[in-house]
């Protein structure tokens, strides 16, 4: 059988064997590469053809017998054929963020021209920036800045914003910062460019990055990078395989990637049917179940009543929200969250990189206190708890929904609303 590959430096991170299986056409595995090993597998030619990620897209370039005219204008390649033995590098990245953008612009800012005649500032240096600022130029940007670390090639440092960016539209992040397995890490604050309308990441590992989640918190349109893999790894396929992948077919493998990567997080007030709500969804998505109370009860040994009693409530809540960070390396869940847990704004942030949150919103009449809530024990503490939760909850959910009925209603309600 034909082999087809991804090569890196390092890709525990990637969803690109996943993705390339969904399209059907041939085996594709992901194979990890030092520098010093790049050169030799490549004069081996011993595949049928590769995608090329961080960092040799332009350091295959020279391996080549052949590159497309675009490819050789963005100076940079992800995608390599080898026919009859002559290696032919192409750059699918270009129609993977070029439509990632369009569908940044029609679907979150309502208006597919986020580039046309604006500023767009560019992270990065790399192959991937060189792509951006070529889609970015095919899109009519005015004015396009790039911004490095080290300011090489004409680039600004990060010290220097917002300075001559201070008028930028669009943000899009072409470097590795913020990606898996370091997802709290941020390569800026969106805040410093007062006039932007978009951002874009590349990474999609997370499916939200901690610079998507924090333009979102400045009501900035924001979306990782997850349709842009699909995208390109679509136009890759044609190329492997000789058959166009219908769109049909695209927006599919697209949105059932993101189903199986997307953690469903039902947060409330303790008593809503978080836990019998989640089991629910489990059984019916296939995603597996995990309960943050369950979950700390395992870590402390003793059940949750007595770690208040012993400990206190603060120690609860470090427990809990070392649980969440453990969660949160995972993905494919339903998660019943405590009562408590987006309290910590650091938990929401870290629910919400590969979380959807959804509110069950049960009546304060239907919540019945009990003995093994330390907090909410009695009908007056069930009340106060509500009074001053409800706001919180709502502030930190994607989803609001109604359990007012059973708990296979409110299940159903999730999937129709989903």
């Amino acid at each position: 059988m034909k082999q087809y590959y991804l090569i890196g430096e390092h890709l525990g991170h990637s969803f690109s064997a996943e993705i390339h299986r969904a399209f059907g056409r041939y085996d594709y595995e992901l194979k990890e590469l030092p520098p010093a090993q790049l050169g030799s597998f490549l004069e081996r030619r011993d595949f049928a053809g590769l995608n090329v990620t961080i960092p040799y897209k332009e350091a295959v370039i020279s391996y080549l017998d052949g590159i497309d005219e675009r490819a050789a204008a963005i100076g940079a390649v992800n995608t390599v054929v080898n026919r009859g033995g002559q290696l032919w590098g192409y750059n699918t990245d270009f129609d993977g963020m070029k439509s990632a953008l369009e569908r940044l612009g029609r679907e979150r800012a309502g208006n597919d021209r986020l580039c046309d005649g604006k500023t767009v500032v560019i992270l990065g240096t790399g192959g991937s920036a060189k792509t951006a600022a070529a889609v970015c130029g095919t899109l009519g940007a005015r004015r396009i800045l790039r911004v490095s670390r080290t300011g090489k090639d004409g680039a600004l440092r990060y010290s220097e914003l917002p300075g001559p960016c201070r008028d930028a539209a669009l943000l899009i992040h072409c470097t590795p910062v913020g990606m898996w397995p370091e997802p709290e890490a941020c390569p800026l604050d969106p805040a410093v460019l007062p006039g932007l309308e978009g951002v874009f990441d590349c990474v999609y590992n997370p499916l939200r990055t901690r610079l998507v989640l924090a333009a979102g918190k400045l009501g900035i349109p924001a979306e990782g990078g997850l349709y842009m893999l699909a995208v390109q790894a679509a136009r890759a396929c044609a190329l492997f395989s000789g058959e166009a992948a219908p769109e049909a077919e695209l927006e599919n493998v697209y949105r059932s990637l993101r189903r199986q990567r997307e953690n469903l997080v039902l947060i409330g007030m303790p008593g809503a049917g978080k836990s019998t709500v989640a089991r629910l969804l489990a059984q019916k998505t296939g995603l597996k179940f995990a309960d943050v109370d369950e979950e700390i009860a395992r870590a402390a040994g003793k059940p949750i009543p007595r770690i208040f009693a012993e400990e206190g409530e603060a120690a609860f809540r470090d427990l809990e929200s070392a649980v969440v960070k453990a969660l949160c390396d995972r993905s494919g869940l339903v998660v019943a969250a405590g009562g408590g847990t987006v309290l910590r704004a650091e938990n929401v942030s870290r629910l919400k990189q590969n979380g959807r949150l959804i509110l069950l919103d049960r009546p304060l009449s239907a919540l019945e206190p009990s003995p093994e809530r330390p907090l909410g024990d009695t009908a007056e503490k069930v009340a106060a708890l509500y009074e001053a939760r409800f706001p919180i909850y709502t502030a930190a959910a994607d989803l609001v929904i109604p359990n007012r009925g059973s708990p296979e209603e409110a299940a159903e309600l999730i999937l129709i609303n989903l």
